[in-house]
């Protein structure tokens, strides 16, 4: 080996370091369990109680970007003409959320889609906004990023993304963890950079010693034929299973980004890319009672529980129902609805409301 072609080699091992260095302190790997931490003002924050009633708020906020864009994800070529919301946009949807919440007073409320740190929202702490909105109804919350990084090199973000899944309560959580599901196959660097799903789950203690699991998430979107969404839905039932089998009442809900039954065939065919004709979602309903119910979402009043309201300039309201409530059977379902009438204009996806009652004291 000539000297030349051994600084040649030489210098290429150092630069492939480095790049692996560089990539490694930009990008973020969460441990497949972590104890998030609580914030609670506990003399505030009262202690839930065996057979009352609560009411639950889910809502994906899309980091409070509005509907007055076509961003460039939104488009299946991912050619949108936006890049991303002026901070007056985002004032305005601030102010929206804010509003909604306030009126709704939802005792636990779980929201997907807030960003911190991130170029594409302009580097707002959301949470931190919110809270100051919202800090006489809400002592109790938890968080966890399922996105996060100093840097990705996409041409559209080029800088930092942080998204984050909270849980407010207006009740004791006494515990939270992070919960990783299993992310979409990619190459060993892109793998380092895309966003990374989670279960956010919040135990609240009872007055009687027992607990109720609350669980947030937020499920990839991605295309027909990969395994990540059935892993991903497969290992929520799992944990469901589990706090059943242990007597423990729990609920989820989310942006599921899977349909319902019924409506792949209602969407019009260039819409349907990203679905399964038999949607994941199945292994969910077929064993536990779900908010909107498959009867509600593509029944004959089905227009009152789509949740979703793409920026395509091509629709002129909800078209799908993404966003879900799934509930254990120990719990009573009270009522629920999709907010639609005046949120139509705050994110491409509406809240869902349910009122459930505890189990009675045994």
């Amino acid at each position: 080996m000539t000297r030349l072609l051994r600084i040649t080699l030489l210098s290429l091992l150092i630069l492939a370091g480095l790049l692996t260095a560089l990539i490694y302190s930009l990008t973020w790997r969460p441990d497949d369990k972590q104890t998030q931490p609580v914030s609670c003002v506990a003399p505030r924050a009262p202690t839930l109680l065996p057979g009352q009633a609560i009411k639950v708020m889910t809502w994906n906020v899309q980091y409070l970007a509005g509907k007055n864009y076509v961003f460039w994800y939104d488009t299946p070529d991912g050619n949108g003409p936006d890049e991303r919301p002026t901070v007056e946009d985002m004032a305005f949807s601030l102010d929206e959320v804010a509003r909604v919440i306030r009126d709704e007073q939802p005792d636990i409320l779980l929201l997907q889609e807030l960003d911190e740190d991130a170029k594409h929202s302009h580097y707002q702490d959301q949470l931190a906004l919110l809270q100051e909105r919202l800090v006489d109804l809400y002592p109790c919350s938890v968080q966890a990023f399922d996105w996060k990084s100093d840097f990705v090199p996409d041409w559209h973000i080029f800088g930092s993304v942080g998204r984050k899944l909270v849980t407010l309560s207006r009740y004791q959580i006494e515990h939270a963890e992070r919960l990783q599901l299993p992310v979409t196959s990619a190459n060993l660097i892109s793998r380092q950079f895309q966003p990374k799903p989670a279960l956010l789950l919040s135990y609240l203690p009872l007055s009687d010693g027992g607990q109720l699991a609350v669980l947030n998430t937020r499920l990839d979107s991605t295309t027909p034929g990969h395994s990540a969404i059935r892993e991903q839905v497969q290992m929520t039932v799992k944990l469901l299973d589990k706090f059943e089998s242990r007597g423990t009442p729990w609920l989820i809900g989310g942006d599921f980004n899977l349909l319902p039954l019924g409506q792949f065939l209602r969407l019009d065919a260039d819409k349907r890319g990203q679905y399964s004709p038999d949607s994941e979602l199945h292994l969910l309903w077929d064993k536990y009672p779900m908010i909107p119910r498959n009867s509600q979402s593509s029944g004959i009043d089905r227009a009152q529980w789509l949740t979703h309201f793409p920026n395509d300039p091509s629709l002129d309201g909800p078209d799908r129902t993404l966003d879900y409530l799934f509930y254990s059977p120990r719990l009573k379902r009270v009522e629920a609805r999709v907010r639609q009438s005046d949120t139509l204009r705050i994110s491409d996806h509406l809240p869902v409301i349910a009122r459930f009652l505890l189990p009675a004291a045994q």
